[in-house]
């Protein structure tokens, strides 16, 4: 009998988050699961590993074809973890996600969710991370399922470029922000009645940035704190390739990214410095 194939899972909003545990009912009829993600929300990680504290791992539950297990480090640690002592063989596939809420343009750099993708990517295993644009706890991610199994099925039978791993990023309810940019953000359209999503777009990372990032506050002991916030403002807003532009028309948009950040284009003009 042919083994089925295995799947790593893990995300940045924590082993009990809603889009986790969705993402595992989707992909179980595809493939053997194991989960190892953290004990609690761990957003904005990005790459980060821990160096300094012990790490620990706590089984939640064991059954056949899953395994669910939490981890007091970073997304990325929980990857290396589960690598290291827990999968029974070397995973298929590694998922992030389904992350509350986008990951596109600059905010695949900050984001767990892509941490996960990026480490497993880094490891050699065909990689993929899933976004909704919907930060409710309770979010509705029902609309997703059939393009989460196309793509995980895609993947597990093709395999991806060494290298390259997807940030796939899925539109919310059209009366929600697309993107991470606050009340101002564009709103998508509204579909016609059954139709979650325009369709799929190959997209480019928006070039955007984030402002007003902190803001002080004064406590009543006599000392300032600053809370991180900020907005997020697409420098973009009408390139109809880029991820930003499909979110807010409806539009899955899916990035190829690459582990290799070298400016190839560059490197030509430093040569010319003669150093």
């Amino acid at each position: 009998m042919k083994q089925k194939p295995l799947i790593l899972i893990s995300n940045d909003d924590g082993y009990q988050a809603k889009g986790i545990n969705e993402l595992i009912n989707m992909v179980r009829p595809l493939a053997d699961v194991l989960v190892c993600a953290p004990d609690g929300p761990r957003s904005g990680q990005s790459c980060a590993f821990s160096a300094t504290i012990p790490l620990t791992l706590t089984c939640i539950r064991k059954e056949e074809g899953l395994q669910i297990w939490a981890c007091n480090g970073t997304p990325v640690d929980c990857v290396k973890m589960a690598l290291d002592n827990l999968c029974p063989r070397r995973p298929d596939m590694v998922i992030g996600g389904i992350n509350h809420g986008d990951n596109a343009s600059v905010n695949a750099h900050y984001s767990g969710t892509m941490g996960v993708t990026i480490e497993g990517c880094m490891k050699y295993i065909p990689s993929v991370a899933f976004s909704l644009c919907d930060y409710r706890a309770d979010a509705d991610f029902s609309p997703l399922t059939p393009y989460v199994r196309d793509i995980t099925q895609r993947v597990l039978n093709e395999g991806l470029p060494q290298g390259v791993c997807l940030n796939v990023n899925f539109p919310g309810p059209p009366d929600l922000p697309q993107t991470a940019g606050g009340p101002s953000a564009a709103r998508r359209p509204v579909l016609p009645q059954g139709q979650s999503y325009l369709g799929v777009r190959i997209c480019r990372m928006a070039p955007g940035t984030w402002y007003d990032e902190t803001t002080r506050f004064h406590h009543p002991r006599g000392f300032d704190y600053w809370w991180m916030v900020g907005h997020y403002r697409n420098d973009a807003p009408e390139a109809e390739d880029t991820d930003n532009w499909a979110l807010a028309h409806g539009y899955v948009a899916i990035t190829p990214t690459q582990i290799d950040l070298t400016a190839y284009k560059a490197m030509d003009q430093l040569k010319l410095w003669n150093l």
